[in-house]
């Protein structure tokens, strides 16, 4: 499951995590922030912490002082336990925080390592009330990239878009003339002539588009655009290679083909992105929804029915609604050592908690049941998945389809590998 583009699974853990840590606020400023890029030695980082140990010694509150020099401390006991910082970078986050539901002096240190999605370019320290996730959020925009291809009758302009970072790789003159107002013979000979200008020139910026666009591994789709209907045209000749004629997401029109027309295909680039995630969901849940309606025996769904084809290998593929609320806990009897693995809803936890208090155990009947474990729903199935080799799809809920997942199947489903008996 591990390949070079991360999996829906692999994103949202990543975001969610990010997400949460961007949320943390310390006391006072506590807080370490640290990203050691691929192109520095972590005794260079080991070095700056050294110099900040030192003038963090001055301040003057004596709580603030060792809440800083603590986290200090712990990271860099968490960058001595790594060679180097990899071919990505390192970026740790360390500090003294309030627990949840407590104020001042619930406080505990706690430290977290992320290796970023993507290298990180900048040597960086921050000391704040906040950790400072920004980067590491940038990263996690829509990196993948996408083409962009702008014709009309006298221009063409080939570009790429990876995230934010805009290439326009090349622009071209077609060389054709313009449309004559002439009559009789010699305006259709003019007519034929051009329009054997305009095929030499379509394939002319196909070759062009195809020597770009091929290679690129990472590409997820093709904006075609430009004013009129020129654009229209091309694609209806099917000058482009088969597998690009085939990405082609959207064709938009535009006032202008060149850099500003460029430009504008930038601006509506989010939304088409947006929809590019948004139909895979959808061709995933109709294809499950098609296998429910047919009763073919390929598919299931519910979490203890999931869990228990994914152990005997039977899903080939899981699927998770990101908005499921529910935790995986376990619980352990201290008398006896048994041990049980409950679901419990998110709001419900407390209560469960509670609950466990002077409760019995099903084995020994002594009231020593505590909690050992607790985990999101998804990050359990999705480290099941791993253990059995099954793919996962994390589906959001901006479809309909994506809301029958959550509402009409309890946000968890499964394709099979093989039919039901």
């Amino acid at each position: 499951m591990s390949t070079s583009k991360k999996s829906s699974l692999e994103l949202f853990r990543l975001r969610k995590i990010i997400n949460t840590l961007a949320n943390k606020e310390g006391s006072h400023t506590e807080l370490i922030t640290i990203y050691v890029p691929p192109d520095k030695q972590i005794s260079d980082a080991l070095n700056l912490l050294r110099n900040e140990y030192g003038t963090a010694s001055n301040i003057k509150s004596n709580v603030t002082r060792k809440n800083v020099l603590d986290a200090i401390v712990k990271t860099q006991q968490k960058l001595k336990l790594f060679k180097d910082p990899g071919e990505k970078g390192i970026v740790i986050f360390t500090g003294a925080l309030p627990q949840e539901g407590g104020g001042p002096g619930t406080e505990r240190m706690e430290s977290y390592v992320i290796v970023p999605p993507e290298p990180i370019r900048i040597f960086l320290y921050r000391c704040d009330s906040r950790f400072h996730t920004e980067h590491l959020q940038e990263m996690l925009r829509d990196k993948e990239t996408y083409g962009i291809l702008l014709v009309d009758a006298s221009n063409a302009t080939i570009a790429t878009l990876q995230g934010k970072h805009l290439n326009i790789i090349m622009q071209m003159h077609s060389g054709v003339a313009g449309k004559t107002r002439a009559g009789g013979q010699s305006a259709r000979r003019y007519e034929r002539l051009r329009e054997m200008q305009l095929t030499e020139y379509y394939n002319r910026v196909a070759g062009h588009a195809d020597d770009v666009f091929l290679p690129i591994e990472t590409l997820k789709g093709i904006i075609l655009g430009g004013p009129g209907p020129t654009k229209y045209d091309f694609q209806k000749g099917n000058y482009l290679n088969y597998q690009l004629t085939a990405k082609i997401i959207a064709v938009v029109d535009t006032a202008y083909v060149e850099e500003q027309g460029v430009k504008e295909v930038v601006d509506k680039a989010p939304e088409i992105m947006k929809k590019v995630r948004y139909v895979e969901e959808k061709e995933i849940m109709q294809k499950f929804l098609y296998e429910v309606g047919h009763d073919s025996g390929f598919i299931t769904y519910g979490e203890a029915e999931v869990r228990r084809l994914m152990n005997s290998g039977a899903v080939r593929t899981v699927l998770l609604s990101e908005e499921l609320d529910l935790f995986r806990v376990a619980v352990k009897c201290g008398a006896c050592d048994t041990q049980e693995n409950h679901t419990v809803k998110g709001n419900e936890m407390q209560a469960f908690e509670q609950g466990l208090v002077g409760k019995p155990c099903s084995n020994c009947k002594a009231p020593s049941l505590t909690i050992i474990d607790k985990k999101d729903i998804v990050d359990d199935i999705g480290d099941l998945a791993q253990l059995t080799n099954t793919e996962v799809e994390v589906i959001s809920t901006e479809t309909e389809e994506g809301q029958m997942l959550k509402n009409a199947f309890g946000g968890i489903a499964a394709f099979l590998r093989f039919k039901l008996q």
